[in-house]
C-alpha cells in the first residue's frame, strides 16, 4: 500500500505518510533546505499546494478533517434522499425507453441504478485500479522525471503495461523517483 502523500527534496524522497506528518515534515525542511520542494498526493499524483505558515500546531489543525458536524436540528427542512446513509438525489437524463425499463425493474429505478452501478464496480475494479495507479505513476514522472533519459519510452512502457521494459528503461533514473514511480504504478499488483 502507499502512503498517502509523499514530499521530494529535489529527488531524494523527503517524507511519506499521512498529509499532516507530511506537511510538518516539509515545514521542517524548508527552514534547511534552499531547493524547491514538491508534495504528492499519491492517489492522483499530482503536487499538491500546502500553506505552511504557523506553527506545526497550526498546521495540523488547518489539514486535520473537520470533527464531525451536528446532526441537523428538527426546525430545519429536511433534503431529498436519505442523508443518513449517505444517499444524494441528482439528477440523471436517460432516453425515454431506459425510463420505462428503469420503472418495470423490482424496487424501481433508484434500485436498479444502484445495482447496475455496483455490479460495474465490482466487474471493472481491477482494471479501474490499474488505470488509476498508471496516471498516477504517469503524472509523477512528468513532473519528477520528465527530462530524465528514456522519459518518453517509460512512459510508453507504462501505458503498454510492460513491467519490465518500465523497469529497464528507468534504471538509470534517481534511487527515490524510480522506486516511487514503480510503487505508484505497480503497488497493487507485486
Amino acid at each position: 500500500m502507499v502512503a498517502p502523500y509523499t514530499a521530494f527534496a529535489g529527488p531524494k524522497l523527503l517524507a511519506s505518510g499521512p498529509l499532516t506528518e507530511v506537511a510538518v515534515a516539509v515545514k521542517i525542511a524548508t527552514g534547511v533546505m534552499t531547493g524547491p520542494i514538491i508534495i504528492f498526493d499519491n492517489a492522483t499524483g499530482r503536487s499538491i499546494d500546502l500553506d505552511l505558515r504557523g506553527s506545526h500546531r497550526e498546521i495540523v489543525a488547518r489539514l486535520s478533517p473537520p470533527a464531525a458536524a451536528e446532526p441537523a436540528s428538527p426546525a430545519e427542512p429536511r433534503g431529498r434522499g436519505r442523508p443518513k446513509l449517505g444517499v444524494v438525489a441528482r439528477e440523471v437524463t436517460l432516453l425515454p425507453r431506459h425510463w420505462d425499463w428503469l420503472a418495470a425493474q423490482p424496487g424501481g429505478a433508484s434500485v436498479a441504478l444502484r445495482k447496475l452501478v455496483e455490479d460495474a464496480r465490482r466487474a471493472n475494479g481491477d482494471r479501474e485500479r490499474a488505470r488509476a495507479a498508471r496516471d498516477a505513476a504517469y503524472y509523477f514522472m512528468s513532473t519528477m522525471a520528465g527530462d530524465l533519459p528514456d522519459f518518453e519510452e517509460a512512459s510508453r512502457a507504462l501505458f503498454a503495461a510492460d513491467r519490465r521494459k518500465f523497469g529497464e528503461l528507468i534504471a538509470g533514473w534517481p534511487t527515490d523517483i524510480r522506486d516511487h514511480v514503480i510503487r505508484l504504478a505497480f503497488a497493487d499488483r507485486t
